[in-house]
């Protein structure tokens, strides 16, 4: 693999400094460089709602502490900082669907307390953060926000890369020499490559999620905590799977020609597509039954493609060429209509609209490999089309031109997994619009009790109201009145409207910011009697 890319990069060089192909690569390694800082600060799902409220004062301890993610996830650190200072473990805890359900200590003292947490989601990213509350009159707490390591960003980042180069090049390879070449003559060096630079991938990749899971710094890389953390990640699951996919295509290498070398990197090459289907943002979403063959198919056809370049380019270099171009000219048509059929699902779902390419990280990041694929998609269809016939014609001149073709197009397929790589630090739109679930506020006197549920977005609330000790209550008008004064917002005042179930409904409720909200209820029960509930509720 190196002596190919560094061939194609002298291709490059070649060109000019000056020349559209170094203007371009310039341009590429700025754009990543500032995505990875951008990206970096973002999350992978979201915290719709605490239970306490972030900034609550409460009269009593809470006996279960929770916490409602946009998706299912699976706790790896939470710690209670009380007054004392001293952070206590949280170890008792249930998921109740996307709501993580935590036990505190018995016993909290008046005062502040910092709930730290850090979960990783179902895609198998890590996200951590702070609620803070106060129990009776005691002082506020307050905590630093959460950063992350740059060093465990970067390593992360690297050993995706290693793991694609693996994956594509390696076993992508190891299919293609053992299917097209017959597992004869050149091309063993790049697979081989490729192979244990995706070991070393995969044994990097646990490691790193294992910090990142645990929010630790990259000097925690020596302890087992660390490892064990990362295989306990669902990306755990999917570096079991890429290694035994490393082992059967070095097995099927070894092998040499034959059927038994064949059939040996066709499982391989379904063990990659296994891999990378168990995990990640996109074998996350739902609907999983079209997003993880989605996925699968994405990675097969993308391996077969890739890992034929560099073998072809080697056996083009030599004598019995012409076997492999035929055979791998034959399928590429096909390999082209189911990735661009994947890809696009995987673009919908995870895009969700064509205003995220812009707004967004994930978007942004999804334009520039976009932008690098457009090229090779092109050069693919000229080899084809265009190149192929006069090779297999004995066409010397149309030899050295798809060789110089091979070389960029095995450049281009580097750049574009460098590129896919940073989406490990973008959380894609589907999660940033997910659906944050109504407020609940209980209010009450000494006579009447309510509930409020609040839908911000669908900008609407429902009041239900009874008797304390039991029974209806009937008004005659219901008011809600929201304000949030430390914003400048002057009250809202919105009439309700009695349903057939007995509640009252309030639409037209558009509220324009999040966070902490003062909010009323105007209960006229006669003529001369009007009830006044007062509260306050944090909306996401």
């Amino acid at each position: 693999m190196i002596p190919t890319i560094g061939k194609g990069l002298r291709l490059g060089q070649a060109c000019g400094r000056s020349g559209l192909f170094f203007r371009a690569a310039l341009v590429w390694r700025v754009g990543l460089v500032w995505l990875l800082m951008a990206a970096s600060a973002y999350a992978h799902a979201a915290l719709n709602r605490a239970e306490p409220a972030d900034g609550a004062r409460l009269a009593a301890p809470p006996a279960l502490i929770r916490l409602t993610f946009s998706e299912p996830v699976s706790p790896t650190r939470l710690t209670l900082t009380g007054p004392d200072r001293e952070p206590f473990m949280l170890t008792e805890t249930r998921l109740a669907g996307t709501t993580l359900e935590i036990v505190p200590p018995p016993a909290l003292a008046d005062g502040g307390y910092v709930l730290s947490y850090r979960v990783v989601s179902q895609d198998g990213h890590p996200i951590g953060g702070a609620v803070l509350f106060t129990l009776g009159q005691g002082p506020a707490a307050s905590a630093a926000a959460v950063t992350d390591d740059r060093a465990v960003q970067a390593g992360l980042w690297v050993g995706k890369l290693a793991l694609y180069f693996g994956l594509f090049f390696g076993i992508g390879g190891a299919f293609a020499r053992s299917w097209f070449a017959d597992g004869r003559g050149a091309g063993l060096a790049v697979p081989v490559s490729a192979l244990a630079v995706g070991f070393v991938g995969a044994a990097l990749s646990a490691g790193f999620q294992g910090l990142d899971a645990l929010g630790a710094s990259l000097s925690a890389l020596s302890e087992g905590e660390s490892w064990r953390a990362g295989l306990a990640t669902s990306f755990g699951a999917s570096l079991v799977f890429a290694s035994a996919a490393f082992a059967c295509a070095g097995l099927a290498l070894l092998q040499g020609p034959g059927a038994g070398g064949r059939w040996i990197s066709l499982g391989a090459l379904v063990a990659a597509g296994l891999a990378l289907s168990l995990s990640g943002h996109a074998s996350a979403a739902d609907p999983q039954w079209l997003m993880r063959p989605a996925v699968f198919f994405h990675t097969v056809t993308i391996a077969v493609w890739a890992g034929a370049l560099p073998v072809l380019f080697a056996v083009l270099r030599s004598e019995g060429a012409l076997p492999a171009l035929k055979r791998f000219s034959r399928v590429i048509p096909l390999l082209l209509l189911v990735l661009v059929l994947a890809g696009t699902v995987l673009a919908i779902v995870q895009l969700r609209s064509p205003a995220a390419l812009l707004s967004t990280d994930y978007g942004r990041v999804f334009l520039v490999k976009l932008a690098l694929l457009l090229p090779l998609f092109l050069l693919a269809a000229f080899n084809r089309w265009g190149l192929t016939a006069r090779v297999q014609a004995g066409d010397a001149v149309a030899r050295r031109v798809v060789l110089r073709i091979i070389m960029v197009e095995t450049v281009l397929v580097a750049l574009i997994f460098a590129t896919a790589a940073v989406w490990r630090f973008t959380p894609p739109p589907r999660v940033l619009i997910a659906e944050v679930p109504p407020a609940i506020v209980k209010l009450s006197d000494e006579t009447v009790a309510a509930t409020v549920t609040l839908d911000r977005a669908a900008g609407r609330a429902e009041v239900t109201l009874a008797k304390e000790g039991g029974g209806s209550l009937d008004p005659l008008e219901v008011g809600l009145v929201m304000s949030q004064a430390e914003a400048g917002i002057e009250p809202i005042r919105r009439p309700a409207v009695r349903e057939a179930s007995g509640a009252w409904r309030i639409e037209g409720l558009d509220l324009p910011a999040g966070g902490r909200w003062s909010l009323r209820l105007d209960l006229v029960v006669s003529d001369f009697e009007i009830v006044r509930l007062e509260g306050q509720v944090t909306l996401d």
